[in-house]
């Protein structure tokens, strides 16, 4: 085992890297129900049953190849956000784009990854994205993780202003609506996650060993007398897998070359382009895997041909993009340090087949807290930042903020990276001392605004 994942070297041990796969597992399992949402019967209309084995599948291998291939602490599932773009392409579509459809186009977007890993343009960003940039990409997804925590936990509300209709105005506007504390006297979901987030935060004070996952476990039994924890589908439920009704091997390449199907295509490529980007440096910067450059860039072209092969592979099993999830800096945090964190998740999204009762039952409320720690962890990183240089301040602080506040990495990376190209350039125009700037940050830069003045905010 030492010899395969290199744990020694790593400074860590089977047994911590167990518990870290089993954490970032528990953070990341809801992925297995709430895609079942966005793409199934009720949503994009592919089986039920279908959209979870895909799922299930798809995020076990994928993870088990990052595991054995990157031997990085990364684990995979369909993304969020781009299963609800996949949602909205087919119902939006008046009936041209089936999922059938929309799961070429999901192929085709990642043969294109394929493509730009191999010929390493996507290894690149590691050396033309500047220190400051990286950093802030770390900060801003523990940010970003916080925010799904506070609202998975129902702490994050919103409240809309009288006299709005929401129904004929699904994206308010500023003036609209109000982020509110959820109501944690009355409300018992929020209530246990304060107590669970209270039970972690003594856990991590004292530096217990699985901190998260102890907390996540008693946050599940203490929720079974509050009422948030349901138990009564364990009885009668069924523990072995169905394999009716499956999408394996269902998508429509040829429908997917269609006209208005090649925006979309782009719009999934550039969204998991940067997502990927910033949960693989964010993660591994995390894990101190990018400490020795030359070793870290291999890390991460590694992990990124696995994402790549992930992305096509989930389309053939029937599902949206598979991609490195965010969640996975909460294996992290519990001392996850190789690929042995990565392998453990992806063994337990298989046995999710026969265990989905089981997972079933873990309430929201107790996994929420622990995305919240997490976003307390990352947000170290922020020291390494020179906030006395407003060149390098200005845009590590939009990419920081404009993650969580606008729900998108993507949308903080091209931030970032748009605004310190060019100040930068005005800065070497005027100043004698000159920063360099990578010439793929020029290149990254036109094509985001070109992306958004063409494509939109999706």
């Amino acid at each position: 085992m030492d010899r395969l994942f290199r744990l020694r070297e790593n400074g860590t041990t089977v047994r911590t890297e167990i518990i870290a796969g089993l954490t970032t597992f528990m953070t990341m399992a809801y992925i297995l129900f709430v895609n079942t949402l966005f793409l199934g019967e009720g949503g994009a209309g592919i089986p039920n049953h279908g959209v979870f084995f895909a799922t299930a599948v798809g995020a076990g291998l994928v993870t088990l190849a990052m595991g054995f291939f990157a031997n990085i602490p990364v684990a995979l599932a369909p993304g969020m956000g781009l299963n609800a773009y996949f949602m909205t392409v087919v119902l939006t579509s008046n009936g041209q784009i089936t999922w059938q459809i929309a799961l070429g186009a999901v192929f085709l977007s990642g043969i294109i990854f394929i493509i730009l890993t191999v010929t390493k343009v996507r290894q690149m960003l590691l050396t033309a994205v500047p220190n400051n940039l990286k950093v802030a990409i770390t900060v801003g997804i523990g940010l970003f993780v916080t925010i799904i925590g506070a609202k998975l936990s129902n702490l994050m509300m919103v409240s809309v202003n009288p006299g709005t209709d929401v129904v004929k105005t699904p994206i308010l506007n500023s003036n609209q609506f109000n982020i509110v504390l959820g109501n944690f006297i009355h409300n018992k979901d929020t209530a246990l996650a304060l107590i669970t987030l209270f039970i972690i935060a003594v856990l991590m004070v004292l530096r217990v060993k699985g901190a998260l996952l102890i907390g996540i476990v008693v946050g599940t039994l203490i929720g079974i007398p509050m009422g948030v924890t349901n138990v009564s589908g364990l009885s009668g439920a069924s523990w072995l897998p169905s394999f009716d009704d499956l999408a394996v091997g269902k998508m429509d390449l040829a429908g997917a070359f269609g006209v208005g199907i090649i925006e979309i295509i782009l719009i999934f490529t550039f969204v998991e382009l940067f997502d990927t980007f910033g949960t693989l440096v964010g993660t591994a910067n995390r894990a101190g895997l990018l400490k020795d450059k030359q070793k870290g860039e291999k890390i991460i072209g590694k992990a990124m041909l696995v994402d790549a092969a992930g992305v096509s592979t989930g389309a053939l099993l029937g599902t949206s993009t598979i991609t490195a999830f965010v969640e996975s800096s909460s294996g992290v945090a519990e001392g996850g340090r190789t690929g042995l964190t990565a392998v453990t998740t992806g063994v337990l999204f298989l046995l999710a087949l026969f265990i989905a009762p089981l997972a079933l039952v873990v309430p929201s409320a107790a996994t929420a807290p622990a995305l919240i720690i997490v976003g307390v962890l990352m947000m170290a990183q922020v020291k390494e930042i020179d906030w006395s240089n407003f060149l390098e301040a200005f845009p590590a602080f939009l990419t920081i903020v404009m993650m969580p506040f606008t729900n998108s990495i993507a949308n903080g990376i091209s931030f970032g990276i748009v605004s310190y190209t060019v100040l930068t350039a005005l800065h070497n125009m005027i100043s004698s001392k000159k920063t360099p700037i990578h010439w793929l940050m020029w290149i990254i830069s036109i094509l985001i605004v070109l992306r958004y003045a063409l494509l939109g905010g999706e």
